[in-house]
């Protein structure tokens, strides 16, 4: 079932994503990777504050980046108790929309060479690597990690050969990549993030019972969804190059 699948990648985003801030975060300070994703942190800042309003707190002292060393963004939430377990899934998914909306902008207004060149790489297209469905047993499982290193491999292809200025493949990279990472939860709420993502495939499940409006706007959105999963997973494989590369270095200079 494609909503199923669906959540399942939206998981899959927000972890990949808390993974890449988690291995910057180890290889520099804190703080200088919070500086360098300030664009996605103002979107989902700005996500969450509207979700903390909705759901009835009182939003104080907030800051895009916070005075101690990690300089991660910070707000000070002063609840009403009015929504005890909705309030946390839709602080939650705010960010979440918000951060999409923007990798969406992104991707057809910056990046719209590197989305044809995605799709001049030949066959298998980005949105056929990716499942609609969920893997029935081992080897489909397999066969998915396989497709993923191969559209980890367009990816980067796409960006390379985009017919675009040098300057804007540079700020599509960066684009992209404070609005990805920053899809990573928030300090606290990771539950209320896949509390969001559950809640939103279980919702689309049975409006789609009634409608097939749901599933064919999936369906549209699904090469933004492939193409956000295959830029992640790039992150990801290039972070854990260079995160052990960094380690290695550092246990080699500490035993000398």
């Amino acid at each position: 079932m494609i909503y199923a699948a669906l959540s399942l990648w939206l998981v899959a985003i927000v972890l990949m994503a808390w993974a890449v801030h988690g291995l910057w975060s180890a290889i520099v300070k804190p703080k200088a990777v919070n500086i360098a994703l300030l664009p996605g942190t103002l979107v989902t800042q700005l996500g969450r504050i509207v979700g903390l309003l909705v759901t009835g707190a009182k939003v104080t002292n907030t800051a895009l980046m916070g005075d101690d060393e990690d300089g991660a963004p910070s707000t000070e939430p002063r609840y009403e108790a009015r929504l005890p377990v909705f309030g946390p899934v839709v602080v939650g998914l705010l960010p979440l929309i918000a951060a999409g909306i923007m990798t969406y902008v992104v991707l057809v207004g910056l990046g719209e060479p590197v989305v044809a060149a995605a799709y001049r790489a030949g066959n298998p297209l980005p949105p056929d690597l990716v499942l609609r469905e969920l893997p029935e047993d081992a080897s489909a499982f397999w066969d998915q990690l396989r497709n993923l290193i191969t559209l980890a491999e367009g990816t980067l292809d796409a960006v390379l050969r985009a017919e675009m200025a040098p300057w804007r493949i540079a700020a599509f990279a960066y684009l992209m990549i404070c609005m990805t990472v920053r899809m990573a939860p928030f300090s606290g709420n990771i539950r209320g993030h896949l509390g969001a993502i559950a809640s939103t495939g279980v919702i689309l499940a049975l409006v789609g019972t009634l409608s097939p409006v749901p599933a064919q706007s999936i369906e549209r959105l699904w090469p933004l969804v492939s193409l956000t999963v295959g830029w992640l997973f790039l992150l990801l494989i290039a972070s854990l190059i260079v995160h052990g590369a960094v380690t290695s270095v550092r246990m080699i200079a500490r035993w000398q």
